[in-house]
């Protein structure tokens, strides 16, 4: 298309199955070669770093149409204003229509134009108001991972791994170590083994060289990148639930169709074979069928393809909460940004270097990887922050919900406390046992969130 010297450059999400080197190189194009374009992407950098006029399409907004001239940050925040402002309106017209309500019901007749007038006027308002609260309303994934409660300090390690595949050296002389808690991004270009990598630390790979020792019955769960873990033949009610009309989780019996609905499926959808899903809607059943697997380790491999930006919000949401080790292949900058706690990179020469987040590793990027950005027209919430000493607006939004999650977390730990302490239940030690783990992983987010508190009250000293 490049190629045709386009008036106007229409991308229609571009960054799929790019890798980061690669998504560098295409904003640095269009920020300072072209004149024009148009692009949909759920790439939050991308879109922060390379448009400077943002359009939303939702059922949110009244027109269906939302638009802001300026960055992603300067449209989340007029979106915010904007949104407020609609559910200060809709507050209005709900305490109109009470009254509008208490007169209808008072035996109001239309004997006069001016009755007349005003029993059409309190019809509009229900109306209106019924539609405001409709579209107020807005669908999100329900994704949340179970753990197993496994207190292990050591997960899997591996010492002087070499990793190949086809006879070519993807990793040599590689230590690794997962605990609990601990977040791995992988990076690297495309070709350079990151799936090879995953799938030796997921057992389907032998290490040509090196030590793997992995915990006893250790539970991994794996997100592969491919999906061919799907039958295309299988309807989403078999592909969610295999063995009859209900799935357990944590211990809970759930329909299929509730636990479809869960994952933005309608009834309507149950019969339909998988091969007509589209790419999110199958990522989807892929992350529903995970969850029902208890696991110490998560390890996914581009989770984020197809998957749209709140149900990429929610899917950050439950890594941050999950308790046990994660290892995260993504071109998602925002998503390895926020989630990781460390990053290895892969050069695809069989090096490999750690780094402690993921601006560390792209600021060693040579400029012919990575050029030199306009800093007059782009930069990224995090250069933002570390220049002025403040929050990225995203960061600042989680700053001003913490202390309202950490209250609510210390209140169900607490709750959670009491029924372990129960003494009805000193005697019956498996269920002893299920309330002390409960209490466990409550305490472990209240610990999270205060850690999470700490890090960003540090970073706007």
């Amino acid at each position: 298309e490049l190629a045709r010297t386009p008036d106007v450059l229409l991308l229609d999400e571009p960054t799929n199955h790019l890798d980061i080197d690669s998504i560098l190189w295409l904003e640095s194009l269009l920020r300072n070669e072209l004149s024009a374009f148009v692009v949909v992407s759920h790439d939050r950098y991308f879109l922060e770093r390379v448009a400077r006029r943002m359009l939303e399409i939702s059922r949110l907004h009244d027109s269906g149409l939302f638009h802001v001239t300026g960055t992603y940050t300067d449209f989340l925040e007029a979106r915010d204003v904007a949104l407020r402002n609609q559910a200060a309106y809709r507050d209005t017209l709900a305490g109109l229509v009470r009254r509008e309500v208490a007169w209808l019901r008072r035996g109001a007749k239309a004997r006069t134009s001016k009755s007349k007038a005003r029993i059409d006027s309190a019809e509009r308002s229900i109306e209106q108001l019924a539609d405001s609260r409709a579209r107020s309303v807005v669908s999100t994934a329900g994704i949340e991972f179970t753990s197993s409660g496994r207190k292990t300090k050591r997960l899997w390690s591996g010492e002087a791994l070499r990793v190949a595949f086809d006879g070519t050296t993807i990793v040599d002389g590689l230590d690794l170590l997962l605990t609990p808690g601990m977040r791995l991004g992988v990076l690297g270009p495309n070709g350079s083994g990151k799936t090879t990598l995953l799938r030796t630390i997921v057992g389907e790979i032998t290490p040509a060289a090196g030590t793997i020792k992995r915990a006893e019955a250790l539970r991994v769960v794996y997100f592969a990148q491919n999906r061919d873990v799907l039958d295309p033949g299988l309807t989403l009610k078999r592909a969610l639930a295999p063995e009859g009309d209900s799935v357990i989780y944590r211990d809970r019996a759930l329909h299929v169709a509730s636990w479809a609905k869960r994952f933005l499926f309608h009834p309507g959808q149950l019969e339909t074979p998988v091969s007509r899903l589209s790419g999110g809607e199958r990522a989807r059943i892929v992350l529903a069928r995970m969850m029902l697997r208890p696991a110490d380790v998560l390890v996914l491999d581009e989770p984020t393809n197809d998957l749209d930006i709140p149900a990429l919000e929610v899917l950050e949401e439950a890594l941050l909460e999950f308790p046990g080790a994660l290892v995260l292949v993504s071109h998602d900058r925002h998503l390895l940004d926020r989630v990781s706690t460390q990053v290895v990179a892969l050069d695809g020469r069989g090096g490999a270097r750690h780094y402690a987040a993921y601006d560390q590793w792209e600021a060693t990027r040579t400029p012919q990887a990575s050029p030199k950005r306009d800093t007059t027209r782009a930069s990224t919430p995090k250069a933002q922050r570390s220049g002025a000493r403040r929050l990225a607006y995203l960061e600042q939004r989680e700053w001003d919900g913490l202390e309202a999650a950490v209250l609510n977390a210390e209140v169900r730990a607490a709750a959670a406390r009491r029924r372990a302490e129960d003494p009805s239940i000193a005697t019956d030690s498996g269920m002893l046992q299920k309330r002390l783990s409960e209490l466990g992983d409550l305490q472990a987010q209240v610990d999270r969130l205060y850690a999470r508190w700490a890090e960003l009250d540090e970073k706007q000293k």
